[in-house]
């Protein structure tokens, strides 16, 4: 029997490392200050939710102007201002005593807590079958989080009279619902997500015990990271808000669980040749780490990039997804090594790795389908690429122009009732006014133009401090929907004009259209520099320019694919009457950055292999041997990820639904079919310009015919099946 293939001697920090983590007294110690540090993040971690921002301005562009007016009406109104609209309604129409209760509730709004200024009069409908009252709440910073108890209080209040309803809406009645929406969100999206995890490690490795112990690493490494970005979030000034929080927790767990899924099998191959568990975990640890900080590296860079983003939500989005990405690889890579290693052979039971045992991988399932490829690899990639360029037509007429308020929720919570009988009823019911900031000298000239837009309506006089002017105005349509904007864009364009005036636009309408600006900006910008990115991080790692640019040609069709199937489902499956706006760039860096994850993994191999026996029988080799894995880390991270479809916001759903379906594409048929088609049908011109090295092959060689060893491995045993 051949001895199986030697180790480079382990030299510097990284050798360094993967001795300590696979030492036989080492590994404890790694252990235990896992443990210590497990211990100082938990109660760190537990705070997160104290330092998150979901107020209006964590979401929006730093540079817009309707940011520019929330900081500048500071000194005439509270930017922590909330107002709630009681919406009261009886369909037959409002009767004396309804009106009576009004009246009286009106009166009684004025007197509870957080509740600055007069409560105005109810303004009443035409047809007489709504009435509604605007309270004006100041809840202070901390507005998203007293929002629920406020409106509480108005609920209290208003009650309901025999026949007629009352809904609290505007913007502290969707507070109050989204901040009941996201109360449980992480306790949901935890348990949700390990319950998907278990499940499909339960299926991959049919062992009672062994998903255990990713399933503890990928948990250390969340309760890590939580707690790394409160200490950030806390002193450092880094943005956290609901979302980011949420995806970090699928995030951790997906990429956290992938990670650990191509480990385990290296390590699991490695104990089929390899008789001390100690040798084989060092072995995995140098054949498959180089792929594993490589996919990690790609993921951190390219959700990093989003810091180049104009919108605060998206920015704070990437470096809290990159640390939970960083410390996941870290966890990966040195305790669940330690704890296997602890474990045993015993571990993987009852499908245990005996050494010079057969390796199961050479004759199975992936290997026939490489086979199969291997005899028209050019019809077989081609006609691939066709269907999925067919797929992605379903793009056409798809626009992420953002969700109105009623369209942001699944179900119909009281604030999407209540203003969804405003629209009906009082479109222009004050409850979002159009804000307006200029110089004081200017104001005359500035509330004509106001007056006269045939889109306002209830324009305020101008209050004055020093030099700055504030006017008010009520929309005669829906804050949020497409007319308010145009009718945003219409009054900017007026009063830009004004020579002198340095007039600003705000208000809920101003800022659905800057946030909306900035997602185009944001995309345009992030997107190839993303790219970029994964080109050169794939061309270092495969030492080839052919291959980086097939390889992101590819996840970038995957991507098309991906957002034109959504779109099909989003419309004619769930009846989404529109998608967010941050959705194409969100969808576009999860697939990119974690689908190209697949390809690394597949290549890294195929390279391995390709040096051993050349491109074309590696292909089929490296497809035989990762095939199963890359495939059971695919449903992982798309389970996870679909479970962001599970909570009732559309926005979560648009992004879970697209990054699973995609991920499951890239998995099953673009890196199993697609790529493997491509590397058979190129051969060694896949490595194009360096190509594969001579001299590599025969070094790698003479290791495989025994002319090396690593020092304390057999010098004999079953060749490598891989």
């Amino acid at each position: 029997m051949k001895a199986p293939a030697a180790l480079p001697p382990g030299r510097g920090v990284v050798g360094a490392l993967v001795n300590v983590v696979t030492g036989r007294r080492a590994k404890f110690l790694v252990v235990a200050c896992w443990l210590a540090l497990l211990i100082l993040a938990v109660p760190v971690a537990g705070k997160l939710a104290d330092v998150e921002h979901n107020e209006a301005q964590s979401w929006l562009p730093v540079s817009a102007e309707s940011t520019k007016v929330l900081k500048a009406q500071a000194a005439f109104r509270s930017p922590n201002l909330l107002p709630a609209v009681v919406v009261y309604h009886r369909a037959s129409g409002l009767d004396p005593g309804d009106r009576a209760k009004i009246a009286a509730d009106t009166a009684r709004f004025a007197h509870l807590a957080h509740v600055v200024g007069p409560v105005a009069p109810a303004q009443y409908a035409a047809d007489g079958t709504v009435a509604a009252v605007v309270i004006p709440f100041e809840l202070g910073t901390e507005g998203w989080q007293r929002a629920g108890a406020a409106v509480a209080g108005v609920r209290a209040v208003a009650g309901d009279r025999a026949g007629l309803t009352a809904n609290v809406t505007g913007a502290a009645g969707y507070a109050a619902d989204a901040s009941h929406v996201f109360a449980g969100i992480d306790g949901t999206l935890l348990y949700s997500t390990l319950a998907i995890v278990v499940f499909i490690l339960l299926l991959t490795y049919r062992s009672p015990l062994l998903w255990l112990l990713p399933v503890l690493s990928a948990g250390v490494a969340l309760m890590s990271s939580e707690a790394v970005i409160y200490l950030l979030a806390r002193h450092a000034g880094l943005t956290v808000n609901a979302q980011s929080a949420g995806i970090l927790t699928v995030l951790v767990f997906g990429a956290g669980t992938d990670y650990a899924l191509l480990l385990v099998a290296r390590y699991r191959e490695e104990l089929r040749v390899r008789s001390d568990r100690h040798g084989a975990m060092r072995a995995a640890l140098h054949r498959a780490g180089p792929a594993i900080v490589a996919s990690a590296s790609t993921v951190i860079l390219g959700l990093l990039c989003l810091l180049l983003a104009e919108t605060n939500s998206t920015k704070g989005l990437g470096p809290v997804a990159a640390i939970g990405i960083g410390v996941g690889l870290v966890s990966m890579l040195s305790l669940l090594p330690a704890l296997l290693v602890i474990a045993g052979r015993w571990i993987f039971w009852p499908a245990v790795p005996h050494f010079a045992s057969p390796e199961p991988t050479a004759a199975g399932a992936w290997a026939r389908i490489g086979k199969r490829i291997a005899r028209h690899p050019r019809r077989i990639w081609v006609l691939t690429a066709l269907g999925l360029a067919l797929l992605a037509l379903g793009l056409l007429g798809f626009s992420a122009s953002g969700l109105t308020n009623r369209q942001a929720y699944l179900g119909h919570p009281a604030a999407v009732q209540g203003e969804a009988l405003l629209a009906a009823h009082l479109p222009a019911s004050g409850g979002s006014p159009m804000i307006v900031i200029s110089k004081a000298a200017a104001a005359g000239e500035v509330r004509t133009v106001l007056v006269r837009d045939p889109g306002l309506e209830g324009v305020s006089r101008p209050l004055e401090k020093g030099s700055v002017a504030y006017f008010q105005a009520t929309l005669r349509v829906r804050p949020d929907s497409t007319a308010a904007r145009a009718i945003v864009e219409r009054v900017r364009a007026k009063l830009h004009a004004i020579p002198r005036a340095g007039a600003l636009v705000g208000g809920e309408s101003a800022i659905n259209l800057d946030v909306q600006q900035a997602a185009a900006h944001d995309r345009n910008l992030v997107i190839p520099v993303v790219l970029a990115v994964v080109f050169v991080v794939l061309a270092i790692l495969l030492r080839a320019l052919l291959a980086p640019v097939l390889l992101i040609g590819t996840v970038v069709l995957s991507f098309f694919v991906a957002l034109g199937v959504s779109a099909l489902a989003y419309r004619h499956l769930f009846g989404f009457a529109g998608a967010d706006t941050g959705l194409p760039l969100y969808v576009f860096v999860f697939l990119v950055a974690l689908g190209i994850d697949y390809n690394i993994f597949l290549m890294s191999r195929v390279r391995e292999e390709a040096l051993r026996q050349g491109t074309r029988a590696g292909a089929v080799s490296a497809l035989a041997a990762t095939g199963g894995v890359i495939t059971s880390a695919g449903l992982v991270l798309a389970g996870t990820f679909a479970v962001l479809a599970t909570l009732p916001l559309t926005t979560f759903v648009e992004i879970g639904f697209a990054v699973a379906f995609g991920v499951l594409l890239d998995t099953i048929v673009v890196r199993s079919v697609l790529v493997t088609a491509l590397n058979l049908d190129l051969g060694d011109t896949m490595w194009w310009p360096v190509g594969l090295r001579r001299s590599a092959v025969e070094a790698l060689g003479g290791r495989a015919r025994g002319e090396g060893g690593e020092p304390g491995e057999p010098t004999s045993g079953r060749a490598r099946a891989s």
